[in-house]
Formats: C-alpha cells, structure tokens, sequence
C-alpha cells in the first residue's frame, strides 16, 4: 500500500508513514532495512507492506 513518510530517525532508522487515510503507522528498523533504504525524508512518498498490522518493509514508491 501507498503511504508517505511522517518521520524519521536517521540513528534508530524508524519512524512513522501517514496511510493515504491519515492514519499514523510506526515502522522499525526492520522494516526500513528490509527496504533497502539508506535515507528518508518527510513527504516522500512509500511503499509500505503489512502483516498482522504491523510495518513490514518501507521502500521508495516508484511510479
């Protein structure tokens, strides 16, 4: 699903993505690795994926 980044913490690589509806999600470290990210920035639009309720992997949204 689609999200966009609320924040980040560069030191504990975790943060929050808005879900389109608003809705804050917490994500992990985990979750930004699995992702292969090396940075994020608020406002950037995310691919995120999701199991049990809980932020799985955090990557780009490309178009």
């Amino acid at each position: 699903m689609q999200a966009t980044a609320y924040t980040y913490d560069s030191e504990s690589r975790s943060g929050q993505v808005l879900l389109d509806d608003g809705t804050p999600v917490p994500f992990d470290a985990a979750a930004f690795d699995a992702g292969g990210l090396r940075l994020l920035r608020p406002g950037q639009r995310v691919r995120v994926e999701m199991t049990g309720g809980k932020v799985t992997l955090v990557t780009l949204q490309t178009f």
